[in-house]
């Protein structure tokens, strides 16, 4: 009886082991998604009133469990029933990824004007405006989410799809646990960055001699450091949606593999995400002008 108990512990630890092992592979393989996943909704999350932040942030964090719920079931079904249909899901979803990269790299290279929209809470003064906006933000940032959270989902699949059921059941929902907790509470961090300076410099005013200068330098570096901060996740975030875009066509066509395999792989990545990029932003800009051109007609 007692070595049938360690048969089992022995073998839930080699389980737990393999599972530990492919998580890290999937990890590595979905950085980039993370990162971007991170840029993306410190962006959305910042514009309220300190008040708001983290009802609002938890609101986005709540969706961001919801469509993990969702889309974690059909990727295993997927995987059980129709596994020929992963790659197109991969190419599809680095179609969107590249598409969006490339339009950031273009707004880069010829900026146009943006009408700057305020804050939420300084634009209205109506709560009831003033929530629906917020609202409108939040499903925004959950939109964005679901198509992250599908592409970071089937990429960790992808790495665990020829192990048994049970080790892709273990790494991808680790994966998207970690997606969600991990990048969720780095932006809750980030929004507060602002707040938590204002604080330390109001203490400095109650203090003396080096601690009153240290909370005051420290505080004022929070509060100027934080659009810096946000600005280089969204570059990192652009960055890391070509690459992982570009990757999908490297990794899953042959012919896009053999026409880059003699340049390094980051470099492959990034430019055949922006290649697929430049060419649906060309799509879409021709469909616009068609779109237009029938309605003035």
């Amino acid at each position: 009886m007692a070595s049938g108990i360690f048969a089992i512990l022995d073998d839930v630890a080699v389980l737990l082991d393999d599972a530990a092992v492919m998580s890290k592979v999937a990890a590595k393989k979905t950085a980039g998604l993370l990162g971007d996943d991170l840029a993306v909704n410190a962006e959305k999350a910042t514009g309220f009133h300190a008040s708001r932040e983290l009802p609002v942030l938890w609101a986005i964090t709540r969706g961001s469990f919801i469509n993990k719920l969702i889309i974690l079931p059909l990727a295993f079904l997927l995987s059980a029933f129709m596994p020929g249909l992963i790659v197109p899901i991969l190419l599809l979803g680095g179609a969107y990824l590249s598409y969006e990269g490339a339009e950031k790299v273009l707004e880069w290279i010829f900026p146009h004007k943006h009408v700057h929209e305020k804050p939420a809470a300084e634009e209205a003064s109506d709560p009831k405006e003033i929530l629906e906006r917020e609202a409108a933000k939040i499903k925004s940032a959950v939109r964005t989410d679901f198509i992250l959270s599908i592409e970071i989902i089937i990429i960790s699949l992808n790495v665990v799809i020829e192990q048994s059921l049970t080790i892709q059941i273990m790494v991808v929902s680790l994966i998207a646990l970690a997606a969600t907790v991990g990048v969720y509470g780095l932006v809750a961090l980030l929004v507060r960055m602002d707040d938590t300076g204002c604080y330390m410099m109001m203490r400095a005013l109650d203090m003396k001699g080096f601690m009153s200068r240290l909370f005051m330098t420290t505080g004022n570096m929070l509060i100027t450091s934080l659009p810096k901060v946000i600005r280089l996740l969204s570059i990192v975030g652009t960055i890391a949606m070509l690459l992982v875009g570009g990757g999908m066509y490297v990794h899953n066509i042959e012919a896009v593999h053999h026409l880059l395999h003699a340049l390094p792989s980051v470099t492959a990545e990034f430019l055949a995400g922006l290649v697929v990029g430049l060419v649906l932003v060309a799509m879409m800009h021709v469909v616009g002008m068609i779109k237009k051109g029938l309605v003035k007609s």
